[in-house]
Parts: C-alpha cells; sequence; structure tokens
C-alpha cells in the first residue's frame, strides 16, 4: 500500500496538483493587496472618504467610536466592510480564470483544429479518411 501511495504521489498529477494550489495561493494574495491597496482606497474616496476595512454594523446596542474599540471590548459586530472586500476579492479571481481557462479552450480547439481529417488518396486522387488502409474508392492498399 505505501508503495503504491508513493507511486500516485510522485505521478505528475500530484506535484502538478500541488504547484497550482501554491500559485493560486500566492495569487489570491497579490488580489487581496490589489483590492484592499489600489482599488477600494479610491472608491472609498469617491463615496465620502469612507474606509470599507472599518465598515460595521454592532449589535450590541451600545456606543463605541471605531471597530477596533468594539473588537475590544468584546461587542457582537458585523463586519460587512470587510465582508465587502472579501466579495470584490473572490469576483477579480473568479473573472481572471476564467479569462484564464477561455484563452486555454481556445488554443485547444486550434490545435485540434489544425490536424487533418482526410488524406488524399495516392491512386485516384479521391479524399480517404487519414486511418483509412484501403480506398473505398479505388480499392486499392494504402500503406499506414
Amino acid at each position: 500500500m505505501w508503495k503504491e501511495f508513493r507511486e500516485f504521489a510522485v505521478k505528475g498529477n500530484m506535484i502538478d496538483l500541488a504547484i497550482g494550489i501554491i500559485i493560486g495561493a500566492a495569487f489570491g494574495k497579490v488580489i487581496t493587496s490589489f483590492v484592499n491597496d489600489v482599488l477600494m482606497p479610491p472608491i472609498g474616496l469617491l463615496l465620502g472618504k469612507v474606509d470599507f476595512n472599518n465598515l460595521y454594523v454592532n449589535l450590541s446596542g451600545e456606543h463605541y467610536t471605531s471597530m477596533a474599540e468594539a473588537s475590544k471590548a468584546g461587542a457582537p459586530i458585523l463586519k460587512y466592510g470587510i465582508f465587502l472586500n472579501t466579495v470584490i476579492d473572490f469576483i477579480i479571481v473568479a473573472f481572471v480564470i476564467f479569462i484564464i481557462i477561455k484563452q486555454l479552450n481556445r488554443f485547444k480547439k486550434k490545435a485540434a483544429a489544425t490536424e487533418p481529417a482526410t488524406k488524399e488518396c495516392p491512386f485516384c486522387l479521391s479524399n480517404i479518411p487519414i486511418k483509412a488502409s484501403r480506398c473505398p474508392s479505388c480499392t486499392s492498399d494504402l500503406e499506414c
């Protein structure tokens, strides 16, 4: 059983999966930084100098001047600003992945389309399937 597991783990699929997860995690950090540090500050400025990371709803009924103060006091709060940032992160990552997969599928279609499906019979010059070993028109034997 250990031998089978080792063969499975060393195969390219497992290594490719691990590399994909590592790159995906790094990509997620880049997108999070982009949203928090580049995208949201101008949006917050346009909406009246709003910092989305500090948007919250206090559920305790007491008054707190900031989210940090409410968190320190242990008050139950809904951090909807951080949630908005996370949703925007997700939308950007999903869109980029969609674009990448769309491009990969387009390249695969081009590669499949370039392979000919037919060949020409050298004896009668009719089009025949690429895998044919005998011409259906003149019944000549074809070299494979």
